[in-house]
């Protein structure tokens, strides 16, 4: 069957089972996870658990350690551009929703170029674009002019944007796309549906299947996540590494990565259905890398200051600074609604300085393209 895609694997667990199969695991199960060199979805089941609460210090240190012998001293760092908040989705925990009465606003060619030159001034040499979704306003020929416009200045380029068809991200990887972002922002079907009521986006299926879409065209890296506070996060967390394990097999020539946004406010405010706590955050963090020690997990501002300074050590590989998360935000326009609040508003210099006397080398660029 050459053209399953998730789908098929995705459908063949159920939800309750696989919330009840983590909650159910006992420290024995733990220990067992914890001694294996190699580990399996099961064990990282175990390692999610509640029953892993009590063994956090001792995740914390495998992790540490397999992210030391696999990326160094190391944090990769990037900057998120929003280009766009034009959306035509309903999403009840986004202040880019259609539904939001705010100013719209899109760059053009002079805007993105001012914001690139305050990125560029502060060391950035990785970029992810950001839009709304919105396919009229910032579909694909706006997308390859703003790589265009972007990769001269730029050694990797990302982007976050609306999920595509196969050939029109086969036509952004021939402008010089570099990877993708694509969150599923929750694996349960009913309680997706429940945020994602309108727009392209309710498509569960259409989205779930994007990652396979993005390997077949063959991107360099993908990124998959959820957003931890729409359902359960264990089981956010456990769908995501089953993405994750389908992905790396099927389209072995692609690197991945994780994302761990939590739910935080925007004008109109979610509350969290599951409160994910600082330290559900740091078991699950260690529970990835524990289960591969290849994957990059990334940390956006999202996240407190203080937060961020303790888990540098401890699985992550590459972070955000000084975000902005409204188009222009750099140096165009401040003013426009963010899509939601960061936390961590510290200069990109201050979280530099702040990984330097924690012993880490911030890396600007990991690689040369030879054309």
């Amino acid at each position: 069957m050459m053209n399953h895609t998730f789908q098929d694997v995705f459908d063949t667990y159920n939800w309750d089972e696989t919330l009840a199969s983590i909650q159910n695991k006992t420290a024995q199960d733990v220990e067992h996870a914890l001694g294996k060199s190699k580990r399996d979805l099961e064990d990282f089941k175990a390692l999610l658990s509640p029953a892993a609460q009590p063994y956090l210090e001792q995740m914390a240190g495998l992790s540490q350690a397999a992210t030391k012998k696999r990326f160094g001293n190391t944090i990769q760092m990037y900057a998120p551009m929003y280009l766009s908040n034009e959306c035509q989705n309903i999403c009840t925990y986004c202040g880019f929703s259609m539904t939001n009465k705010i100013p719209r606003r899109t760059l053009n060619d002079e805007e993105i170029l001012k914001e690139v030159a305050f990125l560029k001034a502060k060391g950035f040499d990785h970029i992810l674009l950001v839009t709304g979704e919105a396919n009229r306003t910032v579909g694909v020929s706006y997308l390859k002019n703003a790589i265009k416009l972007i990769k001269q200045h730029f050694s990797n380029v990302t982007i976050e944007v609306q999920p595509l068809d196969q050939e029109e991200y086969e036509l952004l990887i021939e402008e010089g796309l570099y990877a993708v972002l694509v969150y599923q922002e929750t694996y349960h079907r009913d309680e997706y549906k429940k945020h994602h009521p309108k727009g392209k986006k309710s498509n569960f299926n259409y989205r779930l299947d994007t990652a396979d879409r993005l390997g077949k065209a063959g991107i360099h890296k993908i990124g998959i996540g959820a957003l931890f506070g729409l359902e359960d996060w264990r089981a956010d967390a456990f769908f995501t590494a089953l993405h994750l394990r389908y992905l790396e097999k099927k389209y072995w020539k692609t690197k991945y990565s994780i994302s761990f946004p939590r739910l935080r406010p925007f004008s109109g405010g979610l509350e969290p259905k599951v409160e994910m706590t600082d330290k559900d955050l740091v078991q699950t963090i260690c529970a990835f890398r524990l289960l591969d020690e290849d994957v990059e997990l990334s940390l956006s501002t999202r996240e407190s200051e203080v937060f961020r300074n303790n888990i540098v050590h401890l699985g992550i590989t590459s972070m955000s600074s000084e975000s902005k998360t409204n188009p222009g935000g750099y140096t165009v326009d401040p003013q426009t609604l963010e899509q939601f609040e960061t936390s961590d508003e510290r200069s990109t210099e201050q979280v530099t300085d702040m990984l330097k006397t924690n012993g880490l080398e911030p890396v600007w660029k990991d690689w040369e393209s030879f054309s």
